[in-house]
């Protein structure tokens, strides 16, 4: 199955490339602020499948460049979609929880009606409707606080705080599914097998199981570490930042099992690879 995936960098775009043979455009490559150059790309390789692992992730910088991160976010994508669409062939696009207002408790299935809080998460869901709109075979798989052994992410943010801090305040009211990269990639890979073969898509959720607090993934990220740092949760509201993050990030995984066959992944067992391989 001949690859292309758009983000040559990130933490999911490292892991297709680490987990199977595939074609990864960087920048140089496919410009994402440049929709037309990433469906020329598209059209010029004309790939069997196609996924869409770039994005702008800058959150709190989105508030201050939200013509960027429309273009990046909810153009290219739209653009993507377009190519993939006139070539017959799938297009799979990575979103996020940041879609979500963050309400309420209960996890949120793909049929919520989405109310994003911030620039990030309207480019995000921007980009979600023109994929749809392109009406071409997609898959969107939105998911959630992402973290790997590469690029910058929680966990390696907290064991770099750990090297000079004994003790940390961080956030303890909200809420998600740690989700490593590693899984993602292989989720995405499943799911281009089978819409390669003629499978439908659709909107779908990916995130780790058992949702736990900001504060609790650094307290278990330390533990993994053997490391002894006092972790005190805190509101969000002592942790004020540009853009809003939603409280609740839990995400209903049940139509990805039941369409593909793929299960939430057992996220700690996965940090406590990941934290290993990182301090030894």
């Amino acid at each position: 199955m001949n690859t292309l995936v758009f983000g040559r960098t990130g933490q999911v775009a490292t892991e297709l490339d680490l987990q199977a043979d595939v074609t990864a455009l960087d920048r140089r490559a496919a410009d994402l602020s440049n929709p037309a150059a990433c469906a020329a790309a598209i059209l010029a390789q004309r790939p069997d499948v196609v996924i869409n692992a770039a994005a702008y992730t800058a959150v709190d910088r989105a508030e201050d460049e939200p013509a960027l991160a429309q273009t990046i976010n909810g153009d290219a994508p739209g653009a993507m979609a377009r190519a993939c669409a006139e070539l017959d062939i799938p297009f799979l696009h990575v979103s996020t929880d940041y879609v979500f207002n963050g309400s309420g408790t209960v996890p949120w299935s793909v049929r919520d009606p989405i109310a994003p809080l911030g620039v990030y998460g309207r480019t995000k869901a921007a980009g979600e409707d023109a994929v749809r709109a392109a009406r071409g075979r997609h898959a969107i798989l939105r998911t959630s606080w992402v973290f790997s052994p590469h690029g910058t992410n929680f966990v390696k943010t907290m064991l770099r705080l750990s090297d000079t801090r004994d003790a940390l305040n961080v956030v303890d009211d909200q809420i998600g599914g740690p989700t490593p990269a590693n899984g993602i990639a292989a989720a995405l890979l499943t799911m281009a097998r089978a819409m390669a073969g003629g499978q439908d898509g659709g909107t779908y959720h990916y995130a780790g199981a058992r949702p736990v607090s900001w504060a609790s993934f650094a307290r278990e990220t330390f533990a993994a570490a053997s490391r002894s740092v006092e972790v005190t949760g805190i509101p969000t509201s002592d942790y004020p930042t540009p853009a809003k993050r939603p409280l609740n990030s839990r995400l209903d995984c049940s139509l990805l099992e039941t369409d593909f066959g793929i299960t939430p992944p057992d996220w700690k067992a996965d940090l406590a690879k990941i934290v290993s391989d990182l301090t030894s």
